[in-house]
C-alpha cells in the first residue's frame, strides 16, 4: 500500500471537507454504486471546536525528532511520569503571572516610586509630641508604654528597593503582594534607637505620614495597614491601584534602616534592648540579675537591615535555574493548601525559598532539577531534619566573634541562620509549628513514593484545612483571657521581648503543658493562629484580643487513649510531689493489685464514646488549673459523630430486627435492609460533616 498522494495529504492537513458531485441517476450498475456512496456536506465547521487532523501514514509512523527524545528523556528521569509532568506544567502555568500583568505592575510600581519620593519633610519634633499628625490618620503602633526619648522628623526615603519573590519570579496567584523597601535617611535615627522600641516608634510615624499623603492621591483606591507577618510592631503600608486593576496586586511599603546603621554585636539573642525600669515601671531585682534577653525584639530589627542582602542571595541561586523556581512555587502551594503559611509565626514562602538556597549550597539540590525534584528533596529534607534539635546555618564564616548554633537554640525553638550568622530566619516559628510541617512532609513523602494515580491531586489541589488533618480541635476564646495566663505562669520576660504580644507570650508555656499532660495520648499538637486583618488608617490598630481565636489541634494515638488512668510514681518517690504539683486536686494515692501505692489520676469515661473525649478532660483541667483559663472559654470539638452513630444504634435496636416464623417458633433475626439504611445515612452523614467543615481552593 503506497502513501497517499500529496493532494490528499494537504487536505487531510488543512482538515478541509471532502465535496462529492451528485451521482446521475439511471438505471446502470456504475451509477446504482455511485448514488449509494456516504456524501460529507460542504459545511462550515463550527467555532470554537478542534477539527480532527489527518495524517499520512508516513507521518504517523515517521522517527521521533531529537527534541521529542530529549523531552522523553527528561520525563523519565526527571519525572516518573508523563501524566505528572503534564499535571506540574498546567498548575504551574494557572499560578504563574503573564506577561501583560507584569507590565501593568511594572508601571503601577514606577508611579508609587515617583509618588513616594515627593511626599514633603515634617521639622523635627519629640517622638511623644505628635501634634503634627493629621486628624484622618492613626499611628499603626500600640504605644504602650507611651512615654520613650528621641526625636522624629520625616524626609523622603533616601532609597525605594522592590524586594522579595516578584522580582525573582516565584510569587504565585492568586494573591500578589510585592514588597518594596524605603530606606530611611540616617538623619532620621539616632544611636540608641534600638532601645526601647525607639526605631519601631519612629517606623510607624514613618509610615503614618506616607498614608496621610498618598490616600489623598487618585492613583490608589485602596490605602490601608497591615502587621507584617503577624508581628504587631511592625506595620506595613497597603497600596491598591484604582479601578480594574485593584485586585491585581497589593504594594507593601516596609521602611527600613540604612544597612550599616545598627551594630550586630548589640542585636544578638543573648542581649537586652527592653529595659525592665522602661516597660515595667520596676526596675529589675536587686540581686545583681541581669536584663532578661530579648531575643525576637532584636530579630525583629535585624529583620530590616538584611532586606536587600537576602534578596541579592535568593537572585543569584534562583535567577538562572527555571528549575529552582518552579520547585518554589510548587512548595508555597503546598504550604497554601495545608495553611502552613497563615499568621504570626508561620512558615511562609520566604523561608522555603531560603530553604532551597541552603540545599543548593550543601549540594543536595541541583539546579538542573526540574521543580518536581527540587520539591521532592525539600520535603525528604523537612520530614528528616528536625530544625529543634540541630538547627542550619547558610554562614560560611569561621570568624569567632559569632554567636553559636547553641546560643541560638537556648532563644529560640527552631533555628535557621542567614548568610551573615547573626539573623534566626525561624525566630519566630514555634516548635508546634515546624513538628506539623515536619508531619506533613512526611505524608507528602509517602504519597509521592506510592506513585498513586490520584498523588498530585492529594499533594498540591486538594486543600487541608486543620478540620480535616486532625482528631480534635479547640478554640481558646476570647483570647483576652490569655492576659491572665501570663500573669499567672510569670511570663513577663516573655511579654517583654515580645512587646505585650500576651497571646504569643503564652502560645509556647501552654502547648509544652498540653503536650505533657496528654503524653502517650498524643501524636502530634499544632496550633493556628487567624491573620489580623488590615484596618484603616483613621482606625487605630487591633489590639490582641481583636485577633480571632487561637486554634489547637490534636493527632491522638489509638493506643492508650481510652486509658482512663493516669500512673503517677509511687508515694515515698520525690517525683511525687512534681505529680501532684502537675495534676492538682485530680492527683490521690491508689493502691493497686501489686500492692504498690502510687499517685495517680482517673477519668470518669463510662462509655466508650466518653473515653474518646478524655483528652477533653485534660485539657479543661490542666488549662483551669494552670494557666487560669477557664472551661467556658475552651470551644472543644471532639467526636462531632457520636451522636449520630449513637442515635443510629437506637435506631437500629427498634427496627435492625425482624421477627420470623422458624419450625412453628417465632424468632428474632437481623433485618438486613435496615441496617444496610442505617449505614447510607452515617455516609451521608459523613460527608455533610466534612464539606460543612472545609473550603475549597482554587488557582
Amino acid at each position: 500500500m503506497g502513501p497517499t498522494p500529496a493532494g490528499e495529504q494537504l487536505r487531510g492537513a488543512t482538515g478541509e471537507p471532502e465535496v462529492m458531485e451528485p451521482a446521475l441517476e439511471g438505471t446502470g450498475k456504475e451509477g446504482k454504486k455511485v448514488s449509494s456512496r456516504k456524501r460529507t456536506l460542504a459545511e462550515p465547521p463550527a467555532k470554537g471546536l478542534l477539527q480532527p487532523v489527518k495524517l499520512s501514514r508516513a507521518e504517523l509512523y515517521k522517527e521521533p525528532t531529537n527534541e521529542e527524545l530529549n523531552r522523553l528523556r527528561e520525563t523519565e528521569s526527571l519525572f516518573h511520569s508523563s501524566l505528572l509532568r503534564l499535571q506540574v506544567e498546567e498548575l504551574l502555568k494557572e499560578v504563574r503571572l503573564s506577561e501583560k500583568k507584569k507590565d501593568r505592575i511594572d508601571a503601577f510600581l514606577r508611579e508609587v516610586n515617583q509618588r513616594v519620593v515627593r511626599v514633603p519633610s515634617v521639622p523635627e519634633t519629640e517622638l511623644t509630641d505628635q501634634a503634627w499628625l493629621p486628624a484622618g490618620v492613626r499611628v499603626p503602633l500600640h504605644q504602650v508604654p507611651y512615654a520613650v526619648k528621641g526625636c522624629f522628623r520625616f524626609l523622603p526615603p533616601a532609597q525605594v528597593t522592590v524586594v522579595g519573590s516578584y522580582l525573582l519570579g516565584t510569587c504565585i496567584r492568586p494573591d500578589i503582594n510585592v514588597d518594596v523597601a524605603l530606606t530611611m535617611p540616617r538623619e532620621i535615627l539616632q544611636d540608641k534607637d534600638g532601645l526601647n522600641q525607639r526605631y519601631f516608634r519612629k517606623r510607624a510615624l514613618y509610615l503614618a505620614h506616607l498614608a496621610h499623603h498618598l490616600a489623598k492621591d487618585p492613583l490608589f483606591g485602596s490605602v490601608c495597614f497591615s502587621y507584617t507577618n503577624g508581628c504587631h510592631l511592625k506595620p506595613s503600608l497597603l497600596l491598591r491601584p484604582r479601578g480594574k486593576d485593584e485586585c491585581l496586586v497589593t504594594v507593601r511599603l516596609h521602611p527600613c534602616p540604612p544597612p550599616d546603621f545598627f551594630r550586630p554585636c548589640r542585636l544578638l539573642p543573648t542581649k537586652n534592648n527592653v529595659r525592665s525600669a522602661w516597660y515595667r515601671g520596676q526596675s529589675p531585682a536587686g540581686d545583681g540579675s541581669p536584663e532578661p534577653p530579648t531575643p525576637h525584639y532584636n530579630t525583629w530589627v535585624l529583620q530590616d537591615t538584611v532586606l536587600e542582602s537576602h534578596l541579592q542571595l535568593l537572585s543569584t541561586i534562583l535567577s538562572s535555574a527555571q528549575g529552582l523556581k518552579d520547585g518554589v512555587a510548587l512548595l508555597k502551594v503546598w504550604l497554601q493548601q495545608r495553611e502552613l503559611d497563615k499568621g504570626r509565626g508561620g512558615f511562609t514562602g520566604f523561608l522555603v525559598s531560603m530553604l532551597v538556597v541552603f540545599l543548593v549550597s550543601t549540594r543536595k539540590i541541583h539546579t538542573t532539577m526540574s521543580g518536581y525534584q527540587v520539591l521532592r528533596s525539600v520535603l525528604q529534607f523537612l520530614a528528616t531534619t528536625d530544625l529543634t534539635v540541630n538547627g542550619i546555618s547558610l554562614c560560611r564564616s569561621s570568624d569567632p566573634s559569632l554567636p553559636a548554633l547553641a546560643d541560638f537554640h537556648q532563644a529560640f525553638s527552631v533555628v535557621f541562620l542567614d548568610s551573615s550568622g547573626r539573623l534566626n530566619l525561624c525566630a519566630d516559628v514555634t516548635a508546634s509549628t515546624y513538628h506539623q510541617v515536619q508531619h506533613e512532609a512526611r505524608l507528602s513523602m509517602m504519597l509521592l513514593d506510592s506513585r498513586a494515580d490520584d498523588g498530585f491531586q492529594l499533594l498540591l489541589m486538594t486543600p487541608k484545612p486543620m478540620i480535616r488533618a486532625f482528631d480534635h480541635v479547640l478554640h481558646l476564646y476570647p483570647l483576652s483571657r490569655l492576659q491572665a495566663a501570663c500573669h499567672r505562669l510569670k511570663l513577663w520576660p516573655e511579654l517583654q521581648d515580645n512587646g505585650g504580644d500576651y497571646v504569643s507570650a503564652a502560645l509556647g508555656p501552654l502547648t509544652t503543658l498540653l503536650e505533657q499532660g496528654l503524653g502517650a495520648r498524643l501524636n502530634l499538637l499544632a496550633h493556628s493562629r487567624s491573620p489580623v486583618p488590615e484596618w484603616d488608617i483613621s482606625q487605630d490598630p487591633p489590639k490582641h484580643k481583636d485577633s480571632g481565636t487561637l486554634t489547637l489541634g490534636l493527632l491522638l494515638r489509638p493506643e492508650g487513649l481510652t486509658s482512663v488512668l493516669e500512673l503517677g510514681p509511687e508515694a515515698d518517690q520525690p517525683e511525687a510531689a512534681k505529680f501532684r504539683q502537675f495534676w492538682g486536686s485530680r492527683s490521690e494515692l491508689r493502691r493497686f493489685q501489686d500492692g504498690a501505692i502510687r499517685e495517680a489520676v482517673v477519668w470518669e469515661a463510662a462509655s466508650m464514646s466518653q473515653k474518646r473525649l478524655i483528652p477533653h478532660q485534660v485539657v479543661t483541667h490542666l488549662l483551669a488549673l494552670h494557666a487560669d483559663i477557664p472551661e467556658t472559654c475552651v470551644h472543644y470539638v471532639g467526636g462531632p459523630l457520636d451522636a449520630l452513630i449513637q442515635g443510629l444504634k437506637e435506631a437500629s435496636s427498634t427496627k435492625g430486627r425482624m421477627v420470623m416464623s422458624r419450625g412453628g417458633e417465632l424468632v428474632m433475626v437481623p433485618n438486613v435492609e435496615a441496617i444496610l439504611e442505617d449505614f447510607a445515612v452515617l455516609g451521608e452523614g459523613l460527608v455533610q460533616t466534612v464539606e460543612a467543615r472545609s473550603e475549597r481552593w482554587t488557582v
